[in-house]
């Protein structure tokens, strides 16, 4: 067996040294017919070269071009793969045997010639190297698209360079070619033409690229990568149908959230299956690279993604020590990840739940290794002791808090435990903060503590009365409080359980056909809450222009069909009322007439006037009374007195319908009052 292997071992090196020595040949041979033609056959004087001194110009030359490539490794690179950087090598190569052929028949004992003929020489003999290394790459390329075995490219391969594709790989390509999805591209830009190459290039891909379709009247009717650019007229049921193309791929990273739903409508009622070409939507701690991925629903919303974050972000959180409250749940995770690129001192990781903890530990060490000081506390926000002893050994200069009791219908029936790690959860990080001098202290809150419905919007509207109230103090820490909307994909959202819902069969259950929902993504959420935390002065709140609200029961409508079927005839949604503590949509801001711009502008400040310490300290000793009944009734009617924005849904949905976002979000005329809508 090991003699076995080294002979083929030695046949390849052979084969290898073969080919190398046969583009050698080539260059040499290209090396003599330009020195023939430009010394031989057009001389410049009266008296022509004569055969000993053309074969001195030639083995001049010759001997400088092929040092030069030497040194620049030039017949070290496989062709069939050149890219733009072997070719670069090969001009400078080039362009210093140039030089120095230049110099050299100028000082030997040879006839010499001007420097125009010399340069025009150098010039072509590159040209021509260049050229039939560019002819091998595409032979190599066509033959492989096409899998001809015994054809006029295959032979034409075979003599430019010694080698072919084997007649076994040749069987398996054109198997292959049989076999795989064929697909239009839209998009005929630099991410369309990247994907078609790579599909292109890989015989083992599922798919093969067969049209780009575009609206660019520049590319319509040419070809990229010999892949023919149609426009979107062009692309009728029946050509793609012709053409045999089974799935539509958006290479659209650029196109606006309006244009992309009208696109995907359209190209949905030919029938094929929509796929899009981007990173993709679960977020890790290396997102860096686009894939061909189904069209999630999360891309259905069509809503314009929110770019956020500059240089002053990052810098401020570089070199610091940052505790994340929370930090194994959907935003907290995407902190930790989102921290981690920043270069901070160390990363404090706090949570009672381990077992998301554990997964973002994992992720992060496998990203940055030991680059990143990682620590896991496994700790409860209301356990007051174990909360100390994490401040004492590890002294944050941030502190992010994002633990939280979120699920609207839990936290109605476990009124107590809400209060207790809602508020006095905060209350502890609040109150540790200070002891130990944290610089900054950032909550995050939701929209659900505008005008609360429920119990869980009015502990985090408390929460924010709290970090408002201790700004107001003589302390060192910065204080501040991020809302946002609903998180897509986080845990327990609706879109979750709309998939469960289809994957079992339906019926898709919403609870209210009106209702309305703010959406954004997990990185834009946790971008917002680091961005206002680095720019707060003391005691903001900060909101975000979060766009038009989401009808909910279209997006489930749009899920159904994104599943391959129709709504209401394949699978039906059902109706079944709203939730204790639900209402038919949400808020952003407490009051929008004193709302202040920030240097990103789609963040706002809402001014609100803070609790003194002694308001404070009465709302928190009433509901510390309460607790202490164990009684959830009484918990809730203590938390109705302390936060007196709260109120029963019903006053609120009963006159939903003449609210600025369900006029919105059904396309009233009616302009919202406040941030940029």
């Amino acid at each position: 067996m090991k003699d076995t292997h080294t002979s083929e071992t030695t046949i390849k090196r052979i084969l290898q040294n073969r080919r190398r020595w046969l583009i050698m040949l080539y260059d040499a041979l290209i090396i003599f017919a330009v020195n023939c033609f430009m010394i031989g056959l057009s001389p410049s004087n009266a008296s022509g070269f004569t055969l000993i001194e053309l074969v001195s110009h030639f083995a001049c030359m010759a001997v400088c071009v092929f040092v030069c490539r030497h040194i620049a490794r030039v017949y070290n690179q496989v062709w069939r793969y050149g890219g733009s950087a072997a070719y670069i090598y090969m001009i400078i190569a080039d362009t210093s045997a140039g030089v120095v052929y230049f110099v050299l028949q100028a000082v030997l004992p040879i006839r010499s010639i001007e420097f125009i003929r010399a340069f025009s020489s150098s010039a072509m003999v590159l040209l021509l190297s260049m050229s039939i290394r560019l002819l091998y790459q595409y032979l190599y390329a066509k033959v492989k698209r096409l899998s001809q075995k015994g054809g006029f490219l295959w032979k034409l391969l075979y003599y430019v360079s010694a080698s072919s594709i084997s007649e076994s790989s040749s069987l398996e390509h054109s198997k292959n070619n049989t076999t795989r999805i064929k697909i239009a591209i839209v998009g005929a830009g630099n991410v369309g033409a990247i994907l078609a190459d790579e599909l292109i290039k890989n015989p083992q891909a599922a798919y093969i690229p067969c049209c780009f379709i575009d609206i660019d009247r520049y590319k319509i009717g040419r070809e990229i990568m010999g892949i023919h650019v149609l426009s979107s007229d062009e692309a009728t049921k029946e050509r793609l149908e012709m053409l045999g193309i089974r799935e539509i791929v958006f290479a659209l990273p650029n196109m606006d959230a309006a244009a992309k739903k009208e696109l995907f409508e359209h190209y949905k009622q030919i029938g094929c299956k929509i796929k899009v070409y981007d990173y993709p939507l679960m977020h890790t701690a290396d997102n860096s690279k686009r894939r061909m991925r189904e069209f999630d629903i999360e891309d259905l919303l069509f809503r314009q993604p929110i770019h956020i974050g500059n240089e002053n972000t990052a810098q401020y959180y570089k070199d610091k020590v940052v505790l994340i409250t929370g930090g194994g749940g959907s935003i907290g995770s995407e902190l930790c990840r989102q921290v981690a690129k920043m270069n901070p001192k160390s990363i404090i990781i706090l949570d009672i739940y381990e077992n998301g903890v554990y997964d973002v530990q994992q992720e992060l060490r496998i990203a940055y290794g030991e680059k990143l000081n990682l620590v896991v506390e496994i700790v409860s926000v209301c356990d007051r002791a174990g909360l100390e002893k994490v401040f004492k050994e590890h002294q944050p200069d941030v502190l992010l808090h994002a633990a939280a009791h979120k699920h609207v219908p839990l936290m109605e029936r476990n009124c107590c435990e809400a209060v207790k790690n809602n508020v006095f959860g905060t209350l502890n990080t609040v109150e540790l903060a200070v002891k130990y001098s944290v610089g900054r202290y950032i909550m995050v809150s939701t929209d659900k503590a505008v005008n609360p419905t429920n119990v869980m919007g009015a502990t985090k509207r408390m929460c924010e009365l709290i970090v408002q109230a201790y700004s107001r103090m003589e302390t060192s820490t910065v204080f501040s409080a991020t809302r946002f909307g609903n998180v897509l994909g986080s845990a327990g959202s609706v879109i979750p359980l709309f998939k469960k819902q289809i994957a079992n069969g339906g019926p898709v259950t919403i609870t209210d056909k009106r209702i309305i929902r703010y959406f954004m993504t997990i990185p834009e959420a946790s971008q917002l809450v680091l961005e206002s935390g680095a720019m707060a002065k003391n005691g903001e709140l900060f909101v975000l222009d979060m766009g038009r609200p989401v009808k909910i029961l279209e997006l489930a409508e749009n899920m159904i069909r994104l599943s391959g079927f129709e709504p209401y005839v394949d699978m039906n949604i059902t109706e079944i009322g709203l939730r204790p503590g639900e209402k038919l949509y949400e808020e952003l801001l407490v009051r929008t007439e004193e709302l202040d711009s920030t240097e990103n502008k789609q963040i706002f400040i809402e001014r609100d006037i803070p609790l003194s310490a002694a308001e404070l300290m009465d709302k928190l000793a009433m509901l510390k009374t309460a607790l202490a009944t164990e009684d959830d009734a009484a918990v809730k009617n203590a938390l109705m007195s302390a936060v007196p924005t709260f109120v029963e849904p019903e006053r609120i949905n009963v006159m939903a319908e003449e609210a600025n976002e369900m006029q919105t979000a059904f396309g009233k005329e009616k302009e919202l009052v406040g941030i940029g809508h």
